[in-house]
């Protein structure tokens, strides 16, 4: 009996594992629905296609060895998701997007929103290409998860034409590929290894950098032996966060600047020489660097490595901790370590006065602390940041306690993945409380989310951070021009719990510390998609060593 393309695609994506599809409806692509019905993949559909392939993002980085999907309709469906897309090609999350199209046999005669969606998505995705024969459907979606998974992880794009979609086919005829979606573990070059080896021993200052690839690579237990071996300090970034245990004595996250300046060694494990190392500036120019990552290609970028480990991370350290047994090399850096820990413990006490701060409008670091204190009595909770400065106070407040506790959008610095990121991360993780901490900017961007999580029942909680203000850019816009010359970075302090309680979910605003806690207490038991939203101090200024 003959079945439709949607089908054909919707049984090829059950084999490859896949479990959620998110989306936002189109005529384009209705047929991936029905096959969807039949294969048992759920179907979560979003308010807007930027928010549909967030989620598949945030699938993929929930569930490691699965790929996110989502699927968006012709046009500007398929712009609208483009965000999302290059979101998760900065951040090397396998998710594939299925765009709809027009009828092929109407090609460049004017169709309904067609447009090359497959230029426009080429130089952000791994694979981006059309399948133009309704039987080659599961042909080109292996073909398509096999990019995204292969070597450093990514995006891909497919696009299927509505009568491509809608065409009939004997499942005889569409025979479905193998699909693997686990990224094949590569191991480096020995020689390399031995170098590495020889450049540690001969180190007495190293840092360990842990980045995406250890994600990527499923590499943490692996890590955390190496770094147990030999306790060479730790610092985290990326997708890393939440790899080493904020208890391990060896991770440290507000001592980074100055062991920088000290280092003889550098290990960047899955960490890129980017805007968040100044492209290697902060390295010193005689620091020998040993870097480990999943392709050739993200070796020496901005800086020259002196040793290159390539291939999955887990086999990269498997390879340094079986070579310096071979070799009888024992590395102890502890007093290095301990060394770095007493800055680490003189910074902590600095902030303090900050984070027991009573003042009114509340002081951003107390509201993180009141976050964290809350956050400490839950079971693995996730943590998703969504905005600018108070994402950056919260990820050095907040501790994360396990891989996949906290999420951000990553390096393209997206806003507006908050809800997005937490429907996904819910639903994979229906026993855990996922929490967003929100700039009040960040918040317009996909806040209409929360229709969803209340249509679908995930007892989601936002809690903003709002100052009134685009607070990352007023504060250098002031520095800049003055105070008094303002413009495009000033907001209202919006009732944004009122948006959340009109959408059916519950809504809470706090002028007082002191008032925090209940309110997350509350939000947690009124079991509804819920947002505290909390009214910050202004810090327009840095005076004197604090903000005014």
């Amino acid at each position: 009996m003959p079945v439709h393309g949607g089908k054909l695609a919707a049984r090829t994506l059950k084999q490859a594992g896949v479990e959620c599809l998110f989306t936002l409806s189109g005529g384009h692509i209705m047929p991936l629905y029905d096959g969807c019905i039949d294969e048992g993949i759920r179907i979560i559909d979003v308010r807007h296609e930027q928010a549909a392939v967030h989620a598949a993002d945030a699938w993929a980085r929930c569930n490691p060895g699965k790929i996110g999907l989502a699927a968006i309709t012709a046009g500007p469906g398929v712009t609208d998701g483009v965000t999302g897309v290059a979101n998760a090609w900065r951040a090397n999350s396998p998710i594939l997007v299925i765009g709809g199209q027009g009828p092929f046999n109407n090609l460049r005669r004017g169709s309904l929103q067609e447009m090359d969606h497959v230029g426009v998505m080429r130089p952000i995705t791994k694979f981006a290409d059309t399948v133009y024969q309704t039987h080659r459907i599961p042909e080109y979606i292996e073909l398509a998860i096999r990019f995204a998974v292969s070597g450093v992880p990514g995006p891909a794009f497919l696009e299927i034409p509505m009568d491509v979609f809608m065409g009939q086919c004997e499942w005889k005829d569409a025979p479905i590929p193998r699909i693997r979606t686990e990224t094949p573990r590569i191991s480096p070059d020995r020689e390399e290894v031995r170098q590495a080896v020889e450049i540690l021993r001969a180190s007495q200052r190293p840092m360990l950098m842990a980045g995406t690839s250890v994600k990527w690579s499923r590499a943490s237990g692996e890590l955390g032996r190496f770094i147990a071996d030999t306790h060479i300090p730790t610092y985290t970034n990326g997708m890393a966060r939440g790899a080493v245990s904020p208890d391990c004595p060896e991770f440290l996250n507000r001592s980074r600047r100055h062991a920088l300046k000290e280092i003889d060694c550098i290990v960047l494990a899955g960490t890129l020489l980017d805007f968040r190392m100044r492209f290697g500036q902060t390295i010193p120019a005689d620091a020998k660097i040993i870097q480990l990552d999943m392709d050739a290609t993200l070796i020496g970028q901005n800086r020259a490595a002196d040793a290159a480990l390539v291939g999955n991370l887990a086999c990269s350290f498997e390879l340094l901790a079986e070579e310096m047994k071979n070799q009888g090399v024992q590395l102890d850096f502890s007093t290095w370590r301990d060394t770095l820990r007493a800055i680490e413990d003189e910074a902590e006490k600095k902030v303090q006065a900050a984070l027991n701060s009573d003042e009114s409008p509340i002081d951003p670091q107390r509201m993180c602390r009141e976050i964290r204190d809350w956050l400490e009595t839950l079971n693995e909770p996730i943590v998703i940041g969504d905005g600018g400065d108070i994402v950056a106070t919260a990820a050095k407040i907040i501790p994360v306690r396990r891989e996949g506790g906290w999420m951000d959008p990553g390096p393209l610095g997206t806003l507006g993945v908050g809800m997005p990121f937490a429907l996904a991360a819910q639903i994979s993780n229906p026993d855990k409380r996922v929490v967003i901490v929100y700039g009040d900017g960040s918040f317009g961007l996909n806040g209409f989310e929360f229709d969803t999580a209340v249509r679908f029942g995930l007892p989601i909680i936002g809690v903003i951070g709002n100052d009134a203000a685009w607070g990352q850019m007023m504060r250098p816009q002031g520095a800049m021009l003055g105070q008094d010359r303002l413009a495009g970075t000033l907001l209202n302090y919006t009732r944004y719990d009122k948006v959340v309680e009109a959408f059916g979910g519950y809504g809470e605003q706090v002028e007082r510390p002191e008032e925090i806690r209940p309110a997350l207490e509350r939000a947690a038991a009124s079991g509804k998609p819920a947002l505290v939203n909390v009214i910050i101090r202004q810090d327009r200024e840095f005076k004197g060593g604090i903000y005014v």
